[in-house]
């Protein structure tokens, strides 16, 4: 007897979870339709990453697809900045470090175009420190202040910390605004697929210490002028890079939701930029949704929010 209803307890459970996971399989579902619908409205190519940072679960569409990059790069200089001050925090033999502590003079020898912060320091006076220069390339994009951080953290030494992180499809191959090495094909390229796995490694303190993961998602967290910034409700959290080039728009970053995920969005051969613009940030809204429910509801999908005063409970 006692046997029987152990077993029927089980099953029970067993099929309660079997439902569970169905309702919330739906909901992945509706996911894919939505990236699909993307796809469809986009007059371009559309390649996209989606990770679920609770569950670890992933979706994607032409995902290992290597894309022009624009600003997005950006994710990767910035990693390797932390990289090199971890080591040099831990004692690690490696002469000339760049850390965020390292100071830099401005030198208007550095400039290139779309430098909003750094076009306006003054020459051989302003002392910023390299966390300051990360700043200005994460907040505004500034692409003198990329470049001088690809020169004190090497070109090379980019490239080869993400190899062996095992990411061989994140590729910074020249500085901004270097257009000979783009016509002569030395474009700066990703996979979505790869660049959204950066980011949930990073996001899983599986690359920095605590201390170094919470300051690098707090630097990526300054950018407010992105796809997904412009289209998901206020006060969302986002910590992303997007990026820009004739034909082609991104972005990618983690998305603080109930449920937080991680999103990377690329395309090219835009028909139109701004309808690119669009439809990323709509897929970033109905991604946002989705995990916002996942977040926030129960096994069962009930939702309960503060100061819910329902009379039929």
């Amino acid at each position: 007897m006692i046997r029987t209803m152990v077993a029927l307890i089980l099953l029970a459970a067993t099929a309660a979870a079997q439902s569970t996971g169905e309702k919330q399989q739906v909901m992945w579902q509706k996911l894919e339709q939505a990236v699909h619908d993307a796809d469809h409205d986009l007059d371009g190519v559309l390649a996209v990453a989606v990770t679920d940072l609770k569950t670890g679960q992933k979706f994607g569409l032409h995902e290992n697809e290597l894309m022009p990059t624009a600003s997005t790069i950006k994710i990767a200089v910035l990693a390797e900045l932390y990289h090199q001050t971890q080591v040099a925090q831990q004692g690690g033999a490696w002469p000339h470090a760049a850390t965020l502590t390292t100071q830099y003079i401005f030198d208007p020898k550095d400039l290139v175009p779309d430098s909003f912060i750094l076009g306006g320091l003054t020459p051989g006076v302003t002392r910023l420190t390299l966390r300051d220069v990360a700043t200005a390339m994460i907040a505004v994009s500034d692409n003198s202040a990329t470049n001088v951080l690809i020169d004190r953290l090497g070109i090379d030494n980019v490239s080869r910390y993400m190899e062996s992180l095992g990411y061989h499809r994140i590729l910074l191959r020249r500085k901004m605004m270097d257009l000979a090495a783009a016509k002569a094909g030395r474009e700066n390229a990703a996979a979505p697929a790869e660049l959204s796995a950066l980011l949930e490694q990073i996001y899983n303190g599986k690359v920095f210490d605590k201390a170094l993961t919470d300051d690098f998602f707090k630097m990526l967290s300054t950018g407010k002028d992105s796809a997904f910034n412009q289209s998901l409700p206020d006060g969302v959290r986002i910590a992303d890079k997007p990026g820009a080039l004739e034909g082609v728009r991104n972005d990618c970053g983690i998305i603080y939701a109930a449920r937080p995920f991680a999103l990377c969005v690329m395309t090219t051969y835009d028909r139109r930029e701004r309808d690119a613009e669009h439809v990323i940030g709509q897929l970033g809204l109905r991604v946002y949704s989705i995990f916002d429910r996942l977040g926030r509801g129960s096994d069962l999908g009930r939702t309960i929010s503060v100061g819910n005063s329902s009379p039929n409970p």
